[in-house]
This record gives C-alpha cells, sequence and structure tokens, in this order.
C-alpha cells in the first residue's frame, strides 16, 4: 500500500487521510503544533524522513508572508524524492473573470492571490499535480452549519457568482490525480452560482428563514475581498483527463446530502473542521 505524507493535515487534507488509512494506507503529516498525532512542520529531522520515504507527498500549506513555507523549508528535500507530490491550491489565483467561465488555460496571478499563484506554478515546475479548489464545504463546515449557528448571511449582490466543491469530490480528484499526469486541475462543481442562493436554500434545508441582508462595507475585508471576485470556474480538464466526476455535482445535492444526516450533531461528528494554514 502506498504511504502518503500530508503538508497542513486539516480539513481536505484530513479526510483524504482519513479515507486512504480506511484502505491501508499509511499517512503521516505536520501541523504547526503537532496535535493529533502528526509531527511539528518545524521537526526536520522527522519531517525530512518521512519526506523520504513516502510514496507520495501533499501540500495543503497556504503562503505565508509571500513565500509558501514548505517549499522554503523543504524545497530540497522534495526535488530529490522520487514521491508523487501534489498541491491544493485555489481557484483564487484566477483573479476576477467578470463572471467568465475559466479554466486551466487562462492566465493566473492577477488578483489577489498573487502568492499563491507564484506557489500554484512552483509546485507545477517540481512536477506536481495542482488541485485548484474553490469554497469548500461538507461536514462540520457547510452553509447549513453558518446557518444553524446563526453566522450566515446574504449580501444581495447582483451578478456576483462563484464556484464550490464538496468535500468528497476534493478527495476523489486528489486520488483520481494519483494515476493522472502532472499539471493543474480545477476541482469544482457544475453549477456556479450566487452565494445568496446557496445559503437561502440551506436555511429550507434547516428549516430556518434565510439569513438578512447586511450592507456589503459591514463585512470583513476578507469578506469583501471575496465579494469582488466573480468567476465561474470549468472544470472539464480533470473530467477529461483524470476520469474524475463530482459526486455533488451543483450545492442542492451536496447540501441535501449534509441535511439528511440524522441530527445537527452529526453534521458535525466529521473531523473538526481547520483551516488548510495547519502546517
Amino acid at each position: 500500500m502506498g504511504r502518503l505524507f500530508v503538508f497542513g493535515m486539516g480539513y481536505a487534507a484530513g479526510h483524504l487521510a482519513a479515507l486512504l488509512e480506511g484502505r491501508g494506507w499509511s499517512v503521516a503529516g505536520t501541523t504547526r503544533d503537532g496535535r493529533g498525532g502528526t509531527l511539528r512542520f518545524d521537526d526536520r529531522e522527522n519531517v525530512t524522513a518521512r519526506i523520504g520515504s513516502a510514496t507520495h507527498i501533499l501540500s495543503s500549506v497556504p503562503p505565508e508572508d509571500g513565500v509558501d513555507p514548505v517549499l522554503v523549508t523543504y524545497g530540497e528535500h522534495l526535488v530529490r524524492s522520487d514521491a508523487w507530490l501534489g498541491y491544493l491550491s485555489s481557484t483564487g489565483v484566477y483573479g476576477d473573470t467578470g463572471g467568465a467561465w475559466v479554466d486551466e488555460s487562462a492566465p493566473i496571478g492577477s488578483g489577489r492571490r498573487a502568492a499563491r499563484a507564484t506557489a500554484d506554478a512552483d509546485w507545477q515546475d517540481m512536477g506536481a499535480r495542482v488541485f485548484r479548489l474553490p469554497g469548500i464545504y461538507g461536514p462540520g463546515r457547510s452553509p447549513i452549519d453558518r446557518v444553524r449557528g446563526g453566522k450566515a448571511h446574504r449580501v444581495g449582490l447582483a451578478g456576483q457568482v462563484f464556484s464550490r466543491v464538496h468535500i468528497a469530490d476534493i478527495v476523489s480528484g486528489v486520488i483520481a490525480g494519483f494515476d493522472g499526469p502532472a499539471g493543474a486541475y480545477n476541482l469544482a462543481d457544475d453549477f456556479p452560482c450566487d452565494q445568496d442562493a446557496v445559503v437561502s436554500y440551506a436555511a429550507e434545508l434547516a428549516g430556518l428563514a434565510p439569513p438578512p441582508l447586511v450592507p456589503l462595507d459591514s463585512l470583513s475585508d476578507a469578506a469583501r475581498g471575496f465579494y469582488a471576485e466573480n468567476r465561474r470556474v470549468a472544470n472539464g480538464k480533470a473530467k477529461r483527463v483524470l476520469g474524475w466526476r463530482p459526486l455533488y455535482p451543483d450545492y442542492r445535492l451536496g447540501l441535501r446530502a449534509l441535511s439528511a444526516m440524522t441530527s445537527p450533531s452529526a453534521v458535525t461528528a466529521a473531523p473538526a473542521p481547520a483551516s488548510n494554514d495547519q502546517r
């Protein structure tokens, strides 16, 4: 069986690790503090040893202070490794397209994710499979959870469209990439739409009224930056080259699957959400 080593055992990588462990793989990874049996990111001796013994290496660590900490710290060891390399990137590298469709042939680096775009390109130069992800949702991290927790909102911004992807489809896409050629792949659903529609549908499934409209200028800088970009992400390359198909091709199917869990507590029974910056 394979031996996977993960930089940044966060939400997405954690789900991948759990599935592969269930199939008999050996899985290890890093976090900043070594929690949950992971290695500390700065434990260079043990991390370097794991790089040397891994058959597959995946990074979900985003840039920090304008650079990729994984490549800065361990790049020379990764270059020498014979392992399969993967990197979880972001569709934010495309910047704003005014709502137009965008695929992997488009230039990157023009938006607010310049450092991410540089890391994306650097991993590709190393021969990695780079998976560009839009908004991620799944158990414990979904619009249903935000509605139930009183943390959801609508903004009433006409014409703003974005893509999303269920965590199960990220996992299946990365696994499909194990046998695919190096390069960039968009892993997104088939139905980009505006955020308000997603939130309203989540509220309907939760049996609650849609959350109120809020002014855009009342949101955080990060949230306003999100709404400043508008794009539809095409996933044809992953389907064509990797043979990948999303289990949840639109948000309604994905949210219904989450809602069908036996209780609100069951929705959060998956691994606790963690951002992908947990090295």
